[in-house]
């Protein structure tokens, strides 16, 4: 039984620039399939750092907002608010973010980005364009900026937010 992409027999998706009809040749069935893949890598080299992609998540999401509570967390990254608490307590044992008491309302506790956390998420950057010059590599500048216009258009109409 095939549960998601990897399950799928490498006849069928290799090589992706052989097949010209059915699911594989679709945008949907390649980009799904890449994605997947390019993830696991992603998620293999940040492992490293005792990471997952959903701590990366939420490290970004810190950057954007200079102290933020759980509740406001798991609804910007649209994910149970256990899954929030789950992750935070993973980072801060890495002292990648800190739990301090807002000073305004003692009730509530928000999320701070610490300078180790920082250091993390540039790790993490260092690791993304490393893996963006690997799968790339066959591109020259002008077809890669071409291809970031074509994920942002696709991104748009989808109502994806990328970045």
């Amino acid at each position: 039984m095939i549960h998601d992409l990897n399950d799928l027999p490498r006849s069928i998706i290799s090589p992706v620039n052989a097949v010209k009809t059915g699911l594989p040749a679709t945008l949907t069935f390649r980009l799904g399939y890449l994605g997947t893949k390019i993830a696991d890598r992603f998620a293999e080299r940040i492992a490293e750092h005792d990471l997952r992609p959903k701590h990366v998540g939420l490290l970004i999401v810190l950057t954007r907002d200079e102290a933020a509570s759980q509740q406001e967390l798991a609804a910007q990254l649209a994910v149970a608010p256990s899954l929030v608490v789950s992750l935070a307590d993973h980072l801060e044992r890495l002292g990648a973010i800190r739990r301090v008491r807002d000073p305004e309302d003692r009730r509530r506790q928000v999320l701070t980005l610490t300078a180790a956390g920082r250091e993390l998420l540039a790790a993490c950057e260092r690791i993304a364009h490393t893996l963006d010059d690997e799968i790339a590599a066959e591109l020259g500048a002008q077809d890669r900026q071409i291809l970031h216009r074509a994920l942002a258009a696709v991104a748009k109409v989808a109502d994806l937010p990328i970045g």
